[in-house]
């Protein structure tokens, strides 16, 4: 849904996509606090920083919709997909 939003230049929508469901005012919505404590460290430290680089997207959309710059919006967007990505290829439930 995020990428939809930027595709079609919906940079507030793709900013509030991303905060909503992913950035850090998103953790009590998820309701999945008791998952950190059985979590391997490394993953938790990952899913820390995706949460953290989706709320850096938010921000970044929010500004590309007002000035229409989407190198800062993409470079954080390509951020998020990172950790996704070390994590998906990290852990795997058998």
């Amino acid at each position: 849904e995020i990428s939809g939003a930027l595709a079609k230049h919906d940079y507030d929508k793709a900013a509030d996509i991303a905060e909503g469901r992913l950035g850090m005012s998103s953790l009590k919505s998820h309701g999945a606090s008791h998952m950190a404590r059985v979590m391997p460290e490394q993953m938790a430290q990952i899913g820390t920083n995706m949460h953290k680089a989706a709320s850096r997207f938010a921000v970044a959309a929010k500004d590309a919709e007002l000035d229409g710059s989407l190198d800062k919006t993409l470079s954080a967007f390509s951020e998020v997909m990172q950790q996704c990505l070390a994590c998906h290829a990290s852990y795997r439930v058998h």
